[in-house]
C-alpha cells in the first residue's frame, strides 16, 4: 500500500471515527430517545436541528467519497480491516470527550487491534 492509498484509508476511517463521536455529542445533548408514533416528528426534529448531528452524517458521506477513491486504489480484503483503527480511535477519543471508561481489557483489545492491524498492513 503506497502513502496516498494508506492516506486515503486513514482518512476514510478518521471521518467515520469523527462522525461517530458527533452523532453522540448530539444524542448526548438531546437526551435519551423513546420513540413512539406521537413523538416521531418531534424527535425527528430534534435530531434534524443538531449540529453534531449533521456534522456527523456530513462526515458519513464525505467518508464515503474518501473511501471509494481508496477502494479504487486497494484491495477490499485489506482496506477493510483498517476500519478497525476506528475503534481505537473512538476508545482513547471517548475517554477523553466524554469521560467513558478505559479498563484494561478495553486497552487490551486496542492493543490487539493495533498488532492485527500492523500484521495485515505488512502482508
Amino acid at each position: 500500500m503506497n502513502l496516498v492509498t494508506f492516506s486515503l484509508v486513514l482518512t476514510g476511517v478518521l471521518l467515520n471515527a469523527c462522525a461517530q463521536l458527533l452523532l453522540k455529542a448530539g444524542a448526548d445533548a438531546i437526551g435519551t430517545l423513546a420513540f413512539t408514533r406521537a413523538n416521531i416528528l418531534p424527535i425527528g426534529i430534534k435530531l434534524a436541528t443538531q449540529l453534531p448531528i449533521l456534522g456527523g452524517l456530513a462526515c458519513y458521506a464525505v467518508s464515503v467519497v474518501v473511501w471509494i477513491l481508496a477502494l479504487s486504489r486497494v484491495q477490499v480484503s485489506l482496506a477493510y480491516p483498517m476500519l478497525s483503527l476506528g475503534y481505537v480511535v473512538n476508545a482513547l477519543a471517548a475517554w477523553y470527550l466524554f469521560g467513558e471508561a478505559l479498563s484494561l481489557q478495553r486497552v487490551i483489545g486496542i492493543g490487539i487491534i493495533l498488532v492485527g492491524v500492523y500484521v495485515l498492513a505488512r502482508s
